[in-house]
């Protein structure tokens, strides 16, 4: 009796251990799963290659552009260059014309400047010279100072204009229709028909038209950039000249006085034609006043 009732005290002792040990595995794993819950993703290559990529640098623009996480963005590294057209007109009284155009060619040579057109024009008032000079924007200032050595500044104005603009618009359109004939000329390659052949063709000779116009007005506005223009008008006052009084003679002093009183005459003569009415007038009144003074008497 008293060893049936120490097996069965032992097997409960065994169950209750089982039980204890089962529940400790059990709460571990719920700790386990739990904090595999918890815990953070891994950050995937996807992800880093984000991360990697969030700041772009603009090629064109300069700027730096930076990701929210990495902190403010960052100011622009490059500074765009003005491009800026510089013009001027000046008109300047001359003593000399000649002597003071040599000038002008001298002056033009020590600045490494040049004369780009040049007109000659006279009148009987003035002798006139009208130069168009190109120099670069750095000497501008100097040859304008030399060339108001040369007589009386009468006139002079000067203007800057800012192309900063234009010039981005159109170097980017000749980028984009170069590389838009790029792609023509890829698919010209492929085309099978004759007709694609001709319409791809079409396609290729306007955009090389647009692109030969935007080149020319590039250039232009590099040109226009790189030399400042100035517009010079010299000009010399002519004196006129008096003519001398002519010597008259006796005979021919009469002869205009005859003249002379001929036309007097003449001048009388036409002078009562055009007081006809007045006269006409006047005979009627002196009639009635005569006719008035016979009846009183």
């Amino acid at each position: 009796m008293n060893k049936s009732i120490g097996v069965l005290v032992w097997l409960g002792l065994l169950l209750g251990s089982c039980s204890d040990e089962k529940g400790a595995v059990s709460e571990s794993a719920d700790v386990q799963a739990s904090a595999v819950m918890l815990a953070p993703p891994a950050p995937s290559e996807h992800a880093v290659g984000n991360s990697d990529a969030s700041q772009i640098v603009g090629e064109d623009q300069g700027e730096t552009i930076a990701d929210s996480r990495s902190g403010p963005a960052a100011v622009p590294v490059n500074s765009v260059a003005r491009q800026l057209i510089y013009r001027a007109d000046v008109d300047i009284k001359v003593q000399d014309l000649a002597r003071a155009v040599t000038r002008v060619d001298s002056i033009v040579r020590r600045s490494g400047s040049w004369l780009g057109a040049s007109a000659q024009s006279r009148s009987d008032e003035e002798w006139r010279q009208e130069m168009t000079i190109r120099v670069q924007p750095a000497k501008f200032t100097g040859l304008m100072a030399g060339l108001s050595t040369l007589g009386t500044v009468e006139r002079k104005s000067m203007t800057s204009q800012d192309v900063t603009a234009e010039h981005a618009d159109v170097a980017a359109r000749i980028r984009t229709k170069r590389a838009l004939e790029q792609r023509y000329i890829g698919l010209l390659s492929q085309a099978k028909k004759v007709s694609e052949v001709l319409e791809i063709e079409a396609k290729i000779g306007q955009v090389r038209e647009e692109i030969e116009s935007a080149e020319s007005r590039f250039k232009a506005l590099n040109d226009q950039v790189a030399y400042s223009t100035i517009t010079l008008k010299l000009y010399q006052p002519l004196a006129l000249p008096t003519p001398d009084a002519p010597v008259l003679s006796f005979g021919s002093r009469v002869a205009e006085a005859f003249y002379g009183g001929w036309q007097l005459v003449t001048g009388l003569a036409i002078g009562l034609v055009y007081l006809w009415p007045l006269l006409l007038l006047g005979g009627v009144v002196y009639w009635l006043v005569r006719r008035w003074q016979q009846a009183r008497a």
